[in-house]
């Protein structure tokens, strides 16, 4: 072999090892990072509600509270729905997060709340500041990652799939017109609790999970669409990717549980 082959063997060597290094690095690095828990177990602390028709912090009627170490949508204190649609937002903005918790329905459904909000629930990402919604806003622009439970038996209602309040997403390398994508998940029964996995990469590469298994996939959120009414113009500036916001846990009508909320910071 020719000094000048050696020398480009030693050479392909070292950056091979240095790869290896930097991987093991960045590996070492995801390791070190930590689940945080976004929930307590005891209180609402680091969480604020919003219900159309009412102030910023007004937790009309305790619509959210804490039963059993779970949070909790109850309505016990509600003479009617009338459009209150709700909700709770944590204390910060996240970016690129991996987000899970577990949830499942209870038997309790306002029958004055629009149809398809029988167990019919969600959990909002990137949404507007909890600040900058107004009183008469009926949804945040945000993102939902949409939660469903078998109304009719042997008819298929598949979970986690993505709705878009406000915002519009590419779905298949496309920008998709429609208010909600299903997802690929199973039907699941209202009493069942199922664990949810949502992973987002600021502006780019959304993951739904379901039970450990990837049930849906789409690519740049941003602001642009309807659905939302009442919101302030300077707030909704369509084609603006989204990168950050604020997750809520909703309230529309129907009765839902939350627990084992973590979020893992990817940023």
């Amino acid at each position: 072999m020719l000094a000048s082959e050696i020398k480009v063997d030693k050479l392909i060597v070292g950056i091979l090892l240095l790869g290896i290094s930097f991987s093991c690095a960045s590996g070492n690095s995801k390791a070190n990072k930590k689940w945080i828990s976004l929930f307590n177990g005891k209180n609402l602390e680091g969480w604020v509600p919003k219900i159309h028709h009412h102030e910023l912090g007004d937790n009309y009627a305790k619509t959210f509270r804490v039963v059993n170490d779970k949070i909790q949508v109850n309505y016990e204190g509600y003479e009617g729905f009338e459009e209150r649609y709700g909700h709770l937002f944590y204390k910060q903005p996240f970016s690129s997060f991996h987000l899970k918790w577990e949830y499942r329905f209870t038997e309790e459904w306002l029958e004055d709340a629009p149809s398809y909000t029988y167990r019919n629930s969600g959990v909002m990402f990137h949404s507007q500041s909890p600040e900058s919604i107004f009183k008469e806003q009926d949804w945040p622009i945000s993102v939902e990652f949409q939660m469903l439970a078998e109304v009719e038996e042997g008819v298929e209602r598949p979970t986690g799939n993505m709705c878009s309040p406000g915002t519009e997403v590419f779905y298949n390398g496309e920008m998709d017109p429609r208010h909600c994508i299903n997802s690929s998940s199973p039907t699941y029964k209202w009493n069942a609790w199922v664990k949810a996995d949502l992973i987002v990469y600021e502006d780019s590469l959304v993951t739904h999970l379901i039970n450990g298994d990837t049930v849906l996939q789409y690519t740049k959120p941003q602001i642009g669409g309807g659905v939302v009414n009442g919101y302030d113009p300077k707030v909704k500036k369509d084609g603006k990717p989204l990168r950050q916001g604020y997750i809520g846990l909703q309230s529309e009508g129907q009765g839902v549980e939350f627990r084992k909320i973590e979020i893992l910071d990817l940023k």
